[in-house]
């Protein structure tokens, strides 16, 4: 599935959640079921700074695509992750640099939540797709 096709499931998923309590319950259900990130990632070397929650990050490249596994100590966050993995990972490396994440002003994600988490959202999306320009650049060096 694209980009956009996934966003539009999300979206859709979201959408008959009255209010921000149903949409809370939705991303920490999410998060509990989330896989955990494997042990040898889950490193201090991996811990994305400046989030509101300790979160931890691993991307890799097979097949020229690029895989993500992400932990964090909440589960809401983990649940947000999960949105963002099922969005992105598995995609090629140009198409999550250039991807409009625009499910997140969809959702309502950014308004819901205070300036501190919605600044670690950010930060996690601007590493996804930092990640994947690198593997990119990467990519067209071995060619």
């Amino acid at each position: 599935m694209t980009i956009k096709e996934i966003q539009a499931e999300i979206i859709n998923e979201v959408k008959g959640f009255d209010n921000w309590m149903d949409k809370n319950s939705y991303l920490i259900k999410l998060g509990k079921e989330a896989p955990s990130i494997s042990p040898e990632h889950k490193t201090e070397k991996n811990i994305i700074r400046g989030c509101q929650v300790t979160t931890w990050f691993y991307s890799e490249l097979k097949d020229g695509k690029v895989f993500y596994e992400i932990d964090s100590m909440s589960m809401m966050i983990k649940g947000i992750i999960s949105l963002l993995i099922r969005i992105l990972s598995g995609q090629k490396p140009e198409d999550i640099k250039t991807a409009d994440l625009y499910f997140i002003d969809k959702i309502d994600l950014s308004e819901d939540f205070s300036p501190l988490r919605a600044n670690s959202l950010f930060k996690l999306v601007n590493q996804m797709k930092s990640e994947a320009a690198f593997y990119e650049a990467e990519m067209k060096k071995g060619k």
